[in-house]
């Protein structure tokens, strides 16, 4: 009971501070997915036609929904743990009776609220651009979680290891942001030649945005097991990693 006591209050808190800021936190990716839509979508997608057998504008609207919560909930994570490095109270929690996968599985949890809440605003803002009919609901939920989790880990192991604000942003600048946009958000790899098809395979935004449009649309460049069984493992291994870091104190007995 007092485990689960600690996972509430810290998850809680976590949702109550991206409220709070939604200014920072919420709009800023509403606008910005509003001029994918535009730009991509209405402009750039009236001269491409169909892509997989569906309208552009269709296509890529799964991708950007994808992008938009792997964004966020990477960035709660790591801004969130960092700065209660920064300004010290994460010592408070260090020192109190709570285990250190609660913590974690805290602010995890806390990045899969704001990637999912971020994640249905841009869906929202799909439906004035584009209509959405869900193909397998199941795959679709299953897919965000996962991805969000993977990406509120990985926002977790940036901020341990960060000894400064900008080391936070280094991350999503010059790997996630790339990463993305090769990730077949905007195209399929069917298009690549066949060398960038192998490479594109080592993405694993590939994989998410792929079984996502899957979930969604019923098209799919890769096989939905094996982007399930890829995002199941990477986050087994970035959680016990994560934890390793948190349990030998990674910058934050330095």
């Amino acid at each position: 009971m007092n485990n689960w006591i600690a996972f509430r209050t810290l998850l809680t808190r976590e949702v109550r501070r991206f409220l709070r800021i939604w200014p920072q936190t919420l709009l800023p990716p509403a606008i910005t997915m509003t001029l994918y839509f535009i730009i991509f979508g209405n402009l750039i997608g009236s001269r491409i036609g169909e892509m997989g057998g569906f309208n552009y504008m269709n296509y890529i609207a799964p991708g950007i929904i994808m992008m938009a919560v792997i964004n966020n909930a990477y960035a709660n994570v790591a801004s969130s743990f960092y700065s209660a490095k920064f300004q010290s109270h994460i010592e408070e929690l260090l020192v109190a009776p709570v285990p250190n996968y609660l913590i974690l599985a805290g602010y995890v949890a806390g990045g899969i609220a704001r990637g999912l809440f971020v994640g249905l605003i841009v869906t929202i803002v799909s439906l004035f651009f584009t209509s959405i009919e869900i193909q397998h609901l199941g795959i679709t939920i299953s897919m965000v979680v996962l991805s969000a989790i993977m990406f509120a880990l990985g926002g977790f192991i940036n901020a341990m290891y960060a000894q400064s604000f900008d080391e936070i942003a280094i991350i999503p600048t010059f790997i996630l942001t790339p990463l993305t946009y090769l990730g077949g958000v905007f195209y399929s790899i069917s298009l690549l030649p066949e060398f960038w098809q192998n490479v594109s395979l080592f993405n694993p935004i590939l994989y998410m945005v792929n079984a996502f449009r899957y979930g969604m649309l019923g098209v799919s460049d890769i096989k939905v097991e094996v982007a399930f069984a890829i995002i199941i493992s990477c986050i087994i291994a970035l959680s016990s990693f994560a934890l390793y870091l948190l349990n030998k104190g990674t910058g934050l007995r330095n």
